[in-house]
């Protein structure tokens, strides 16, 4: 589920070739929806027996290698800046952060999504 400013391929020619760029065929084989409306979506997932979890840095997150997913799971990723709008904290389960070492906190969200889809693939994998 694609929501908020989040670039998708239905947003014309040069949205799609962007997204192509780095997507390498995948925008064409993976299956998509985009939602306006954060809120509603989450709602909507969750209804669906969604575990949602917000990938965050904040101070009550989970280590990602201590959190225990349940299947099925959907994770919000916040903006680069600013995170996840507060608005949204009451519609998630948990909030888990990926550690880091040094001074840096926080990774870029392409990068943190990254690491948690492999984090949860391995798990899913290897369960």
């Amino acid at each position: 589920m694609l929501c908020g400013i989040t670039p998708r391929p239905d947003q014309g020619n040069k949205q799609r070739r962007a997204i192509a760029k780095t997507a390498l065929g995948a925008e064409d084989s993976v299956k998509w929806e985009y939602q306006s409306d954060t809120s509603t979506a989450l709602a909507n997932l969750a209804a669906e027996g969604y575990q949602v979890v917000m990938v965050e840095t904040a101070p009550e997150a989970v280590n990602i290698f201590e959190w225990a997913p349940r299947w099925p799971v959907c994770l919000v990723f916040g903006h680069e800046k600013e995170g996840v709008s507060s608005d949204l904290a009451g519609l998630v389960e948990s909030v888990v952060r990926i550690p880091m070492l040094g001074q840096k906190r926080s990774l870029n969200v392409a990068t943190a999504a990254g690491v948690v889809l492999y984090e949860l693939l391995r798990r899913r994998l290897h369960a």
